[in-house]
């Protein structure tokens, strides 16, 4: 693509695409059929780059609701410019359910075939199937141990991703041992690696949607929020992250892990207040209280009735 240029209209092609990188995703995938150089937007690397890092000043969220009463759930998207509509990813052609999130994509897995993932812009509406992750499908008699967690990195500077399966093998018959396998997708080799270690029973109490990307590791929050679990994906090593003294010591608490300006963060609701922690200084593990406000009983009665996932994207 030409960078200035003002062969195709009035305006310079830099000036062009920094007008079209401030549209909403709907108005600039409307656009693509204006001319062929618009068209050729979605692919290209300078505009992709762009594109991206002005859309962390406009920050969309996906929401998956789940009714109490039925196993069915419907997504939600909000976006602060277009407003809140109902969403849809049925531009997969598949059944799926979303797993994680990262850096404006999706993992989503099948739910009729087992052991099948994608990928997915839920934006763009294009998507990636995963090569399968193991040479035999999931019965009861090759049960699927490697997907108790599942996590998302996406690394928008070099244009990669990387999908982590996770849990323990389980041998036709038996309760799952102490040994942990964990498969990591690579799409720029497009080929899963593996590698197994001994772990203890934290792994069995995990909050499957609570996982956050954040200094090239994939963080997990246990479900009785004792500790956060995380996955180097640098050297493949897995290791624990103590959680703030003072949200520990709570209980009846809502506690949600997030990722926030580049930092790992970590949200307790509680019945009066929501307080909000920071790590600072990763290397130390050190937290900071940023934030505590007056919370109230908000969402008290909705929980009554539905259940909800929140995917940032």
């Amino acid at each position: 693509m030409n960078r200035p240029n003002s062969e195709h209209g009035f305006f310079p092609d830099e000036v062009i695409l920094q007008i079209l990188a401030r549209l909403p995703v709907k108005d600039l995938l409307r656009s693509k059929s204006v001319c062929k150089l618009w068209h050729k937007l979605s692919s290209d690397k300078y505009f992709i780059q762009l594109y991206n890092k002005l859309s962390v000043k406009n920050p969309m969220v996906l929401v998956e609701v789940s009714e109490s009463s039925e196993s069915k759930s419907s997504l939600i998207f909000i976006d602060k410019l277009s407003g809140v509509c109902d969403f849809s990813l049925d531009f997969i052609k598949d059944r799926v359910k979303v797993r994680a999130s990262c850096n404006g994509l999706l993992c989503c897995s099948s739910i009729p075939d087992k052991g099948v993932y994608y990928v997915c812009n839920p934006m763009t509406r294009e998507y990636k199937l995963l090569p399968r992750s193991r040479e035999r499908p999931v019965t009861r008699f090759y049960p699927d141990g490697e997907a108790t967690l599942v996590g998302l990195a996406c690394d928008l500077s070099m244009q990669r991703f990387n999908v982590v399966l996770a849990g323990y093998h389980r041998s036709f018959g038996h309760r799952p041992d102490k040994t942990f396998i964990c498969l990591v997708f690579d799409s720029v080799s497009n080929r899963w690696r593996k590698f197994v270690s001994l772990q203890d029973d934290y792994f069995t109490q995990m909050n499957r949607n609570q996982v956050v990307y954040v200094n090239g590791s994939l963080h997990w929050l246990t479900s009785s929020c004792s500790c956060i679990l995380v996955l180097d994906l640098n050297c493949d090593i897995w290791r624990k992250i103590s959680l703030p003294d003072e949200l520990c010591s709570g209980s009846g608490n809502r506690v949600y892990l997030l990722e926030l300006d580049g930092d790992l963060s970590v949200v307790q609701i509680s019945e009066a207040w929501m307080t909000i922690w920071v790590m600072k200084d990763y290397e130390r593990e050190e937290w900071h209280m940023v934030d505590r406000t007056l919370e109230g009983d908000v969402f008290r009665e909705e929980q009554l009735y539905a259940s909800f996932v929140v995917f940032c994207i």
